[in-house]
């Protein structure tokens, strides 16, 4: 594992005289712990040299951050490495990934030593290049799609708070039963725990949090309908649980449909990710799964 890790990173023109500490804290949503060992420990440099916090920067200066195992709780995630040949990339640079997470796998462990998630899985790839997966968010084990991992510890904050300010869109697909539903509409509805089963959520269960889904109906199969889902929240469960209580469960969800056997026709689909310190847009689609087609041909010709 390297023992430290160094970012070199223009100034951007939004950020022409503005502080050191802004630039920092504010526009690269570094966490105020971070740019304080950096600040204090002179590992931030300014054109190669080291200035106060305060001092002004200027568009296209040159930042240089080095960020030691010190400066983070958990530097080296402790994740068995699996086999990678189930590893499908679909974006990859030197500070995140994008993986197809299959339907079935676990994003992460439950248990010490267990492996066959996903993450081991990455572990695996990222291996032969001296290199480590960082939870960034997580799918559920029915879920199949597009999920993000960081590649060092020093950008997981910066993708963390993009995603909870609503900068990292994420939109997912889904067959649900019925087809009685507007061309566009948006649920919200507070979840929370399910005071009956600790495996379920419940809207307005105990402690729950706010909640919003917006979706957009792409088409309509016999008794089944297609949509295009948008999440506001990332609540567990939030589109499983929403689809449920407006009468629409996904189709095979075990959980909320008990009607419906089968594989859980949900989604990841597309991430448009705000890149770490560039703040460049950059959009990444996971193709649709096979089951997806073959539950579309079958219900087509019933």
């Amino acid at each position: 594992m390297p023992p430290k890790w160094t970012f070199h990173e223009s100034v951007p023109a939004a950020m022409d005289n503005r502080s050191l500490k802004a630039l920092l804290h504010e526009y690269w949503l570094l966490p105020k712990h971070l740019v304080f060992s950096i600040r204090k420990a002179e590992r931030v440099l300014v054109n190669g040299r080291y200035q106060p916090i305060n001092f002004p920067v200027k568009a296209d200066d040159q930042i240089t951050m080095t960020f030691l195992p010190s400066d983070f709780r958990q530097p080296f995630p402790s994740v068995l490495a699996d086999t990678a040949t189930t590893v499908e990339v679909l974006y990859e640079d030197q500070n995140l990934i994008v993986i197809n997470k299959r339907r079935g796998d676990k994003t992460h462990p439950n248990q010490p030593g267990e492996t066959g998630a996903t993450i081991n899985h990455l572990a695996a790839y990222l291996k032969s290049k001296n290199g480590l997966p960082y939870m960034v968010h997580r799918l559920d084990q029915e879920t199949s799609g597009a999920i993000i991992f960081a590649k060092n510890p020093a950008v997981v904050p910066i993708l963390v708070a993009n995603i909870a300010a609503k900068r990292i869109q994420r939109t997912y697909l889904a067959w649900v039963s019925g087809r009685n539903l507007p061309a566009t509409g948006t649920i919200n509805l507070p979840i929370g725990l399910d005071p009956t089963d600790k495996r379920k959520r419940a809207v307005n269960g105990p402690h729950a949090a706010a909640a919003t889904t917006h979706y957009h109906v792409v088409r309509k199969v016999g008794g089944d309908t297609l949509l295009e889902i948008r999440l506001e929240t990332g609540r567990t469960h939030q589109i499983r649980v929403h689809l449920a209580a407006i009468g629409h469960p996904l189709i095979g969800d075990p959980l909320y449909n008990d009607t419906d056997t089968g594989a859980l026709m949900l989604h990841s689909w597309k991430v448009g990710l705000v890149m770490p310190f560039t703040n460049q847009l950059v959009t990444v689609t996971a193709p649709i799964p096979n089951d997806f087609r073959d539950f579309e041909r079958r219900i087509q010709q019933t």
